[in-house]
Formats: structure tokens, C-alpha cells, sequence
């Protein structure tokens, strides 16, 4: 196989590990988790194989949003450390071989922040136009909310200067208004100070909101007509400043509308976006124990320029979002996984994490996982789902899944040695509290969930193919069975999931040999698939392929397989 030099495009075969550092681990015992403590723990996110922490936001804060309410874009909470603190953690981290991207909030400021407090003093303040103001009511806005528990309008009204300001979110927090050139320049200065620290990119917030052109003035949207223009100019700025720096977007839009993110044939916007919709589709496909409606996700897909890239995951730090599926769809799912009113948020999503859902069944979590690192994309974790936490169900809405880090099975977990009460989040009890889950035995464990995700992450930085390869759909008459192929120059691999508890035999045609042998006469004569798992259901000298490319492949129910295509002639893995 030859590797050709992709240094520069690093998260194509990234592996990315998203984190809160308040929740993470608390070094000075005050129950709050903080950057030294993160750095203590630098070693354990090395040694699950991952090549990219990603930094929830840890801006100074009123704390109304997890941190998404920020006061000061340059700055570090106190709370959680200062900026030595944060720099010796990159450090740390780059000497281990691990990149840094953090979150790039900037949609949004919170309402005590010294822009806004100036912008709300007097309408002739130089701040006044950071933000959006209307003078005359606003319409019913209640649909437009994000968060309709929380809000009736996506308006609210200043008493101090008497108009109505925007914010898409909660009312503590204004939306920025991005046609401001001097809005814009300061986004770019807070980008290139964290790049400047060692930063390699930002996972974006709410980028349509933040690119939204709503209740903006007429003499600025004449001056600044195409938001896209900017998002460019940002992926410019950031070229100049880090070649090989990412923007990693939150756009929860279907794939036609993604693309323009993206910016379309040139690719030239975002580095590489979340992919929502296959998310869901793989949870509907999971109730019905069908694989076809994640299927047609994937063949939905459009394609996308070689620079960029989409990020898969199966749970992130909000709510499980299933706006995308139907409403008939979102039932199937919520009766499968999340059937209690307290189970779900916003109408729309779940509050729980991945074993739960499951009921704890390691066959189907594990399955969860494998699809999680083989379907094309970068593969994004989230704290805690390498050992199989859960969530607790009593805190409020997204505030269920972001939980302290279980280490031990201590009543604090490990997590800080302040008393229970006093932990900035409550630990779960149960059966996935940390007496039955936590890190220390779950690495006394080889059978553990968390040596299975060691071992996938080994292998998926084995099969370059994964992030860089052409993937394609086979077709074949078992509905319970995704079988995908992906082939990347000389290699070629095949990935097998039953989303079913029968076990079944998948009769299977590749297409055609992949190129870049030497001795290639179009035959698929003498190729077997080699069960890169090694996980004893297949035989040792691989399963034969006939010489028409046909072969068939038994999976057990809710099983998975990673087989390598191997070639007369080609080097084995190891």
C-alpha cells in the first residue's frame, strides 16, 4: 500500500475526542474539573488511540449555557485555570502526538458581556451595531426558537433603550451581528490568538445561525450580501495564519443545504461537518433493526472535494437530535429507545446516552461502535462512551450526558475528592454509576468496551482506505445487514453490521478489483477476506472471494466485521 503525504490534511484519518474540561477531572479537590487536572489525564486519552482532543468551551462565563454564554472570546474561566494552564496542556498534548481543536462560539455573546452591556447603554454607543435591534414589534416568532421549553420569541425587549434585540438561543444570549466589519474583525483576532497558542481548528457553533442575515439593516446587507463570502474568507484567514488548521461544523441541515457550507465544488468554507442525518437514520435502523434507511443516507450523501471531509458520531455533547426524520420515524425511535417523557427534550431528541438505549446489550453496542469507525468520515467520541457511561436522567435537559468523568468506582468516581454534593454536575447512580463503571476496571478488563474501542481505533489508523478511500453501498437481499466497501489506491476493505438478532449469510458482489497493483487482469482469482478483528468467527486463512468478485459472508446477530480485500501478491497487516 503506498502513503502518499497527507500531514497536511491530518483529520482525514483523524480520530477525534470531544471533552468538558469541568467535568473531565478536578486536580485541587474544589469539584469543579480544571486544566490541570485535564493535563494529569493527557496520558489516558493518548493510550485510547485518538489524534485530536476537542475543547468544549472554556471561555469566561455567567454559566447560564454550560459555557456557551461567554464573556470574554480571549480569555480562560477561572474556574477551570488560566492561560499557562491551557498552554501546558497543549504542549503536553503535542508531545504526545495529539492535536487540539476547541469550540468557536462567536453565533452569539452572553448578555454580560462588556459588548453588550455597552450595546444596551445608549443606541449612539460604537457597540450598539455588534448586535441586532429592531424598533418596531416583532411578529410571532415561537417556531424560529431552539429551545422552545425555554423561549416564546427569538426577540426580546430592552427596557433600557426600547427596542427588541435578536437572539436565536436563550435571550441571555444576543446574537452577534456578522455584517459588522468590526464584529468580523474581532472573530478573526480571537481565531488567529488561539491558533497563535497552538490551537490546530475549531469545532464552529450553530453555523447557519451564525451566518443568518435576520433583522439585519438594508444599508448593511447591501455592503455584506453574501455571508458565505465570509465563512471563505475565515477558511483563508485561518490558511494563512495554519496551513494545516480544520473548521469542524455544526450545520444540522439535509445533505443539499450542507453542500453550500461546505461551499460547494470548491470546498474552499468549512474543513468538515457533523453528519446529522446519517446519525439519525443509523438510530432509526437500529429500532427497526433494518439497515436500509441508514443506507439510503449514505447513498444520499453527495460527494465532496477531496479537502474536505464529514465527521461521523453516534452521541455528542447536546441532545440526540432527530429533527430530521419524520414524525412518524421519531416515534419508531423514541419507542425504542427512550419511551419515558424524561427520557426525551424538546419534543425532539434524547437525553441519553448510547448503553442505555441498549439496555446495556454488548452486542449492540459494540456494533454502535464499529459503525461509528468505519462508515466514511472522521469518527468523533465523546467523553466517557470508551468505557460506557450513562446519564442521569434527573438533570435538566442536554445537562443529562455531561456528567463527571468516571475513573473509579468511588461515590465521586474519581472524578474529584470533593463531597458529592459539592461536584459541579451529580454522578449517576445505578447500574451505570461508577461502582459498576469507571476506567480503572474497565482497564483490568481485556474484554472491556474500552479495550474494544482501543482496539477499533488501532485498526482504523491501519486502514488509511477508511478516511481517504471511495465507499460504496453493496446491494443484497438481507434488510438487517449494511455491507459497505472502501478502497483507498492499493487497498480495499469490507465492513459488514446485522442490525438484527438473527444470524444471517450475506451473499455479497465487490464490484470490481481495486488498481495500483502491478499484476491486476481485472480477476478477483485467489482473493480472500482477512478478518482484521481477529475476532475467531472467521477462518484464519479468510473467507475466499470467487473469481466473479462474488462471496458470501455469515455474521452473527447484531455482529460486525471488518475484512480486509486481500490481493494475490499484496503485503498482509500484521
Amino acid at each position: 500500500m503506498r502513503i502518499t503525504d497527507t500531514s497536511d490534511l491530518w483529520w482525514k484519518t483523524g480520530i477525534i475526542y470531544c471533552l468538558d474540561v469541568e467535568t473531565f477531572f478536578d486536580s485541587n479537590g474544589d469539584g469543579c474539573g480544571d486544566l490541570a487536572g485535564l493535563a494529569e489525564r493527557v496520558d489516558y486519552i493518548a493510550e485510547l488511540g485518538v489524534t485530536c482532543v476537542w475543547l468544549m468551551p472554556f471561555y469566561p462565563t455567567p454559566h447560564r449555557d454550560d459555557g456557551y454564554d461567554i464573556t470574554d472570546f480571549f480569555g480562560v474561566d477561572p474556574r477551570l485555570g488560566h492561560h499557562g494552564d491551557l498552554v501546558e496542556f497543549i504542549r503536553m498534548a503535542q508531545d504526545r502526538g495529539l492535536r487540539v481543536i476547541v469550540d468557536l462560539v462567536v453565533n452569539h455573546t452572553s448578555d454580560q458581556h462588556p459588548w453588550f452591556k455597552a450595546a444596551r447603554s445608549s443606541k449612539d454607543n460604537p457597540f450598539r451595531d455588534f448586535y441586532v435591534w429592531r424598533s418596531d414589534p416583532p411578529p410571532d416568532t415561537s417556531k424560529e426558537v431552539v429551545f422552545p421549553d425555554q423561549e416564546k420569541s427569538i426577540w426580546t425587549f430592552d427596557d433600557k433603550t426600547g427596542e427588541w434585540y435578536l437572539h436565536h438561543f436563550y435571550k441571555h444570549q444576543p446574537d452577534l451581528n456578522v455584517a459588522n466589519p468590526r464584529v468580523r474583525d474581532e472573530i478573526a483576532k480571537a481565531i488567529g490568538f488561539w491558533l497563535h497558542l497552538g490551537i490546530s481548528g475549531f469545532r464552529v457553533d450553530a453555523v447557519p445561525y451564525f451566518l443568518s442575515m435576520e433583522g439585519v439593516r438594508k444599508d448593511e446587507l447591501e455592503k455584506f450580501h453574501n455571508p458565505h463570502d465570509y465563512l471563505r474568507a475565515l477558511r483563508r484567514f485561518m490558511g494563512r495564519r495554519a496551513g494545516d488548521s480544520v473548521l469542524l461544523g455544526e450545520v444540522n441541515l439535509p445533505y443539499k443545504e450542507q453542500v453550500e457550507y461546505f461551499g460547494g465544488a470548491d470546498g474552499d468554507e468549512l474543513t468538515m461537518m457533523f453528519d446529522f442525518v446519517a446519525m439519525q437514520n443509523m438510530y432509526l435502523s437500529l429500532a427497526r433493526h433494518d439497515a436500509r434507511p441508514l443506507a439510503k443516507a449514505l447513498r444520499d450523501r453527495p460527494p465532496l472535494p477531496p479537502d474536505n471531509q464529514w465527521a461521523t458520531f453516534v452521541r455528542n455533547h447536546d441532545e440526540l437530535t432527530l429533527d430530521k426524520l419524520t414524525g412518524e420515524e421519531r416515534g419508531e425511535v423514541f419507542a425504542a429507545f427512550g419511551p419515558e417523557p424524561e427520557m426525551q427534550v424538546f419534543g425532539r431528541g434524547l437525553k441519553r446516552r448510547v448503553p442505555p438505549m441498549l439496555d446495556g446489550d454488548p452486542r449492540r453496542i459494540r456494533l454502535v461502535y464499529s459503525l461509528l469507525f468505519t462508515l466514511p468520515g472522521t469518527p468523533v467520541l465523546y467523553y466517557g462512551e470508551e468505557i460506557g457511561m450513562g446519564e442521569d436522567l434527573s438533570a435538566e435537559g442536554r445537562m443529562a450526558v455531561r456528567t463527571p468523568m468516571q475513573w473509579t468506582s468511588e461515590p465521586g468516581a474519581g472524578f474529584s475528592t470533593a463531597p458529592p454534593k459539592k461536584l459541579v454536575s451529580q454522578v449517576p447512580q445505578g447500574s451505570y454509576g461508577p461502582r459498576y463503571v469507571n476506567v480503572a476496571a474497565a482497564r483490568r478488563d481485556p474484554d472491556s468496551l474500552l479495550a474494544f474501542i482501543m482496539r477499533l481505533a488501532q485498526r482504523y489508523r491501519e486502514c488509511p482506505e477508511l478516511g481517504w478511500g471511495a465507499h460504496e453501498i453493496l446491494d443484497h437481499d438481507v434488510d438487517s445487514v449494511l455491507a459497505h466497501r472502501v478502497t483507498w489506491e492499493d487497498a480495499s476493505m469490507l465492513a459488514v453490521h446485522n442490525l438484527s438478532p438473527d444470524a444471517a449469510t450475506v451473499p455479497l458482489r465487490l464490484g470490481q478489483p481495486q488498481t495500483g497493483l502491478d499484476a491486476d487482469d481485472g480477476s478477483w482469482a485467489g482473493t480472500v477476506l482477512l478478518d482484521l478483528l481477529r475476532s475467531g468467527i472467521y477462518p484464519d486463512d479468510g473467507i475466499p472471494v470467487g473469481d466473479d468478485g462474488r462471496v458470501e459472508v455469515p455474521i452473527e446477530g447484531y455482529g460486525h466485521a471488518w475484512l480486509r480485500i486481500q490481493r494475490p501478491g499484496q503485503r498482509r497487516m500484521l
